[in-house]
């Protein structure tokens, strides 16, 4: 049963509002003589009431005050107000409107015009209603279904990384913590927690390309030559001609860093030598994150820097190899970076 809630000071003119009310299907008349007590009831049953009726000239709120004190209530911005007067005032039905009134009532009221004003009022209540809570399933629906998509694309991503891993043994730590370090850098830039989380996500695939990289290329003990170096390099473009074309927006972000990440911000990087702002932001987030985790970490090749020695180098390359502001927001989360590398150690 859906409440018709009636608030007038006179138990008589309640009683017959509720008495003209009664024979409306689907209805239940609830009344008060306090406006008061009308709210708190109507606060306790936001769900269950589909009209409010309320008179206008009542001593401890006027029909104005009540108006205005139901739109107030969450949910209730679409409810049904009548307001019943005696006084034909242009000018207080201005009011009532501008306050949220729906319809007017004259007294003395007459039970046909009653029943016939509030079915309708009901009615419309209902539909709209009725929409709400379709909206409110079509979107659990639209999230139920972006949730199964995002678990592929997730799946999707650790099975491509899993066949990186097997190609090199560190592969899988440094994915992790660059995809950490990248959350740090894009959270003090300003990032929300959709773009966050889908960078992230993205950020793991940068290093896809090395699938293509000789063995003997990837896991070799010392420097590389001017050839293997090249080779080395090739890295960059393989992984974005692996990743591009999809219709994945997390997939074709990663395609972005993979091809950006080795760019620097003089324009010395590669594979396009790309400079300043014209390398891709997630690119250049990224470069920060995939250098410093690689000077922390021991390589077939070098030794692992000490944290302070790589941050020193970080910060230095801020305006050469970084961008200054990705520095800036990589240097302002130095207490998460620490703990990252130490659970990590």
């Amino acid at each position: 049963m859906t409440i018709a809630l009636i608030i007038d000071d006179s138990e008589m003119n309640n009683l017959l509002m509720v008495q003209a009310l009664k024979p409306v299907a689907g209805c239940e008349p609830v009344s008060f003589t306090c406006p008061k007590a009308g709210l708190a009831f109507l606060r306790e049953n936001v769900e269950r009431i589909g009209v409010v009726v309320t008179d206008y000239d009542m001593p401890e709120m006027t029909g104005l005050d009540v108006i205005t004190a139901v739109r107030e209530v969450p949910g209730f911005a679409h409810v049904p107000i009548v307001m019943v007067t005696s006084m034909d005032q242009r000018s207080l039905r201005h009011q009532a409107l501008r306050a949220g009134a729906t319809d007017f009532l004259g007294k003395p009221c007459d039970p046909v015009e009653i029943q016939a004003r509030i079915t309708n009022l009901m009615t419309i209540s209902a539909a709209h209603r009725e929409e709400q809570d379709r909206a409110a399933w079509l979107a659990r629906e639209v999230a139920a279904a972006v949730a199964v998509i995002e678990d592929r694309e997730r799946e999707i991503i650790a099975l491509l990384m899993r066949a990186a891993e097997h190609r090199d043994t560190d592969t899988g730590d440094h994915i992790a913590r660059v995809s950490s370090y990248v959350g740090i850098i894009a959270r003090n830039l300003g990032f929300d927690p959709v773009q966050l989380r889908t960078l992230k996500l993205a950020s793991t695939m940068h290093d896809v390309g090395k699938i293509g990289v000789p063995d003997s290329i990837l896991l070799k003990e010392g420097p590389l030559s001017a050839e293997e170096r090249a080779e080395m390099q090739k890295h960059a473009e393989r992984g974005r001609r692996i990743l591009e074309g999809s219709q994945s927006e997390i997939v074709r972000l990663a395609a972005e860093i993979a091809e950006s990440h080795h760019e620097r911000w003089d324009g010395t990087g590669y594979p396009q030598g790309l400079t300043g702002e014209a390398i891709p932001l997630s690119g250049r987030i990224v470069a920060v994150a995939d250098v410093f985790d690689a000077l922390v970490s021991e390589r077939p090749y070098k030794q692992a820097w000490p944290l302070e020695r790589a941050r020193a180098f970080i910060t230095e390359q801020a305006g050469l190899h970084f961008d200054p502001l990705c520095v800036e927001a990589f240097l302002a989360g130095w207490g998460e970076v620490e703990q990252t590398w130490a659970k990590a150690a």
